[in-house]
């Protein structure tokens, strides 16, 4: 049984979403009994739910690590990192493994357009196969003030947009989630702008750290953590590596995430992590260490990977980078 600890930075989950979007109580006990309905799926004799059909991808993992990409300290336990999780198209807690089981991963398919040679749609499995596949260590740093770290598997961004081929003006890469209020149940309160929208820059895409996960703990990824394929933007808040993706728009005009039209003073484009720029409602200065007992590490800029990615903002002092 997974115990969750309120910590004393930790707002309640009323106070922590913007106060346009709260639910009442009769639209959360709704959307609580949607939950267990879409849980409930038909379980006809001889028949194999959607959901449950194995993935076909499993017998890839695990594969070999990219010492090259690590970090110091302890990886946090695999019970923990999968069960701490923010899936806000199934609920506002963080424990929502058991809702997200209802996400029926097969058949999925991944589509590019926009700004692109060729606009194409490409099943989740030959997408997978056509690429390299490495693990790499990541901390992951949530704008709650919360880290982990992950062995994360997949393949870097760079080689998703090779693989789409976008025109050189294009700018931006639009990301899309997927879209189903018959299984995802908090789909359907329409004050949030579903389905989750994030972006980032192609540059940023293009970085050597930008990396799409298909797995993690040498298995195909679960669903709560966003299988089948989700993106690992390591230097960035949580909020804007999206899971479960179906669409990358290729555009010359500058996306704007779910969290981003319902509260920009809060969660911005770049998102970049920074311990000396508050959010407005607590500081980032330190974060809890998910697993260490409530141990706390002061907030590094850019999460630790400033050696990478500080050259992207060069010349944009004026842009609130950290927001």
């Amino acid at each position: 049984m997974h115990v969750i600890h309120r910590r004393g930075w930790e707002l309640p989950e009323s106070q922590a979403t913007p106060e346009h979007v709260f639910f009442n109580r009769r639209q959360f006990l709704s959307a609580t009994a949607g939950i267990a309905a879409a849980s409930a799926l038909p379980n006809t004799a001889g028949a194999q739910r959607v959901t449950d059909i194995p993935d076909p991808t499993a017998s890839l993992y695990p594969v070999a690590r990219n010492a090259k990409y690590t970090v110091d300290g302890a990886i946090t336990a695999e019970k923990v990192a999968t069960t701490y999780n923010n899936f806000y198209e199934f609920g506002f807690s963080k424990d929502i493994v058991r809702a997200a089981q209802a996400l029926p991963i097969r058949p999925w398919t991944v589509k590019f357009d926009g700004m692109v040679e060729k606009e194409m749609t490409v099943g989740i499995d030959d997408l997978i196969k056509a690429m390299p596949l490495e693990e790499r260590v990541y901390r992951m740093r949530c704008v709650e003030a919360w880290s982990m770290v992950v062995p994360w598997y997949g393949f870097p961004m760079a080689k998703l947009i090779e693989y789409a081929k976008p025109l050189s003006s294009a700018k931006f890469v639009r990301m899309e989630t997927f879209m189903n209020p018959s299984v995802a149940p908090y789909q359907k309160d329409f004050r949030y702008p579903w389905p989750y929208i994030e972006g980032c820059t192609v540059a940023e895409a293009t970085n050597e750290l930008a990396f799409m996960v298909t797995g993690i703990y040498g298995k195909v990824l679960p669903k709560q953590h966003g299988a089948p394929i989700r993106l690992m933007l390591p230097w960035k808040y949580g909020f804007k590596s999206l899971k479960s993706i179906v669409r990358f728009t290729f555009t010359d005009q500058r996306p704007v995430g779910l969290w981003e039209k319902l509260q920009a003073s809060e969660y911005g484009f770049w998102a970049n992590v920074h311990p000396g720029v508050s959010h407005p409602r607590w500081s980032q200065a330190d974060e809890e260490v998910l697993g260490a007992g409530g141990t706390r590490r002061k907030t590094d800029v850019f999460n630790g990977y400033g050696e990478y990615v500080a050259a992207l903002y060069k010349g944009m002092e004026d842009e609130p980078l950290y927001k």
